[in-house]
């Protein structure tokens, strides 16, 4: 912070409360703000007479643009270092593009909409990320990340359920106007962290190297677990983009007038499960190893999406979704904690982080395009069905080839 560019050292340094409250609300408010642009949205062009080719058309754009930014946005965050500066901004552009959603709700107006708000978010992510390695160092990032997840879930949470009821008794448009007013608390508490407390290796002042992407980018593609990270990331979320996308969609056609209610149910029971465990998943990650629980998160996936494929009944859909918290609290924490574990003392952390944003767009990308064709031509249970297939090669991915990556010290000695 503070334009230092300094490599971040592996430590137990912990930073001072006041920069850790920043953080948390950080990770609250912009998951206040994030959360209309998932199945809401859906919701909302759905009860504009958007047609489901067009609403996944949208989303793929979207997804489309996250995924070309991920790297050149992990790469800008290494290379410039102003980590809250460059949060802060994207933040501010995430509440315009709410705001242009809610008063122009035609194709091109949503289309430029989310163009700028997947460029921003593809760059608050690695942000964030820098952050908190920033504020606790390689061997404390799990927990940190737990805590990120769990602030981050007590806001979808508050979000969903203030975005659910607006929906209701107000309109879905509503919902946007909610999300841009919650930036500005979200840029607030980025100013709470301070500076000082950032544990970055100390350098003489003299010319600091220059980031040289080229370099950096064939050190990323040289580790193995990444590689294997990467493809297993991009299974799952090319099963798992499409699932509550599809699932807002069948509440909003059997449920019209309690839509917004459900769809901010099936938001906030995975969120109330991520808030409960994420602490636990990234300190257990720290200290045990982070593969056993990566297997539980990616098991989770293809079990929700084959039960959501039998059930009819909204509040049967709405219960599924505690599946997904599971998910959700596992490859929220821990693949943060793999790629610090594998790029540990290489200072390529947010670019191998905008690598699996890749990884992960291109699933993303695909997903909600794939499944509603399938929903259009065979039905949905078809759709859910082959996202559960998907879901279960992403496991055996995990299962067959991803090796542990968090090397386990005596804790006596720490």
């Amino acid at each position: 912070m503070g334009g230092f560019k300094g490599p971040l050292v592996p430590s137990l340094h912990t930073p001072s409360k006041r920069s850790q409250i920043g953080v948390d609300w950080f990770a609250f408010f912009l998951a206040d703000a994030q959360v209309g642009f998932g199945p809401f949205l859906t919701v909302y062009l759905t009860s504009e007479k958007w047609t489901n080719a067009d609403i996944g058309l949208v989303l793929t754009i979207g997804s489309l643009f996250a995924l070309i930014g991920q790297v050149p946005a992990g790469a800008l965050v290494d290379a410039i270092g102003r980590e809250r500066t460059l949060a802060a901004a994207c933040t501010l552009t995430v509440g315009a593009t709410a705001f242009s959603i809610a008063i122009w709700p035609t194709f091109y107006a949503v289309f430029l909409a989310q163009v700028f708000h997947s460029a921003a978010s593809v760059v608050i992510g690695p942000a964030l990320a820098a952050i908190s390695l920033g504020l606790v160092g390689h061997n404390l990032i799990g927990e940190r990340m737990g805590r990120n997840a769990r602030f981050s879930s007590l806001g979808s949470m508050f979000a969903a359920a203030s975005m659910g009821l607006s929906g209701y008794y107000l309109t879905s448009q509503a919902v946007f106007f909610v999300s841009a007013a919650m930036t500005i608390p979200a840029v607030m508490a980025l100013y709470l962290i301070q500076p000082s407390d950032f544990h970055r290796e100390e350098l003489e002042p003299k010319h600091e190297p220059e980031y040289h992407l080229l370099q950096a980018t064939k050190t990323i593609f040289g580790k193995r677990q990444l590689l294997i990270l990467g493809a297993a990331v991009c299974l799952f979320h090319l099963a798992n983009a499409a699932v509550l996308p599809l699932a807002a969609n069948l509440i909003t056609l059997r449920s019209s007038k309690s839509a917004t209610v459900l769809v901010a149910l099936c938001i906030i029971v995975p969120q109330f499960i991520v808030a409960l465990i994420s602490p636990w998943i990234g300190r257990y990650g720290d200290q045990h190893g982070r593969r056993p629980l990566m297997l539980l998160g990616f098991a989770a996936l293809p079990v929700r999406a084959a039960l959501m494929s039998f059930s009819s009944d909204p509040e049967v859909m709405v219960a599924i979704q505690f599946l997904d918290g599971i998910s959700a609290s596992v490859l929220g924490v821990l693949v943060a904690g793999i790629v610090a574990d594998v790029t540990q003392d290489s200072g390529n952390f947010n670019l191998a982080l905008g690598f699996i944003g890749v990884a992960m767009g291109i699933g993303a990308s695909i997903s909600t395009t794939l499944a509603g064709e399938i929903a259009l031509h065979f039905g949905t249970s078809t759709a859910f069905l082959t996202l559960a297939v998907i879901g279960f090669l992403a496991f055996l991915v995990v299962t067959l080839a991803m090796p542990e990556t968090r090397v386990v010290e005596d804790s006596d000695s720490e």
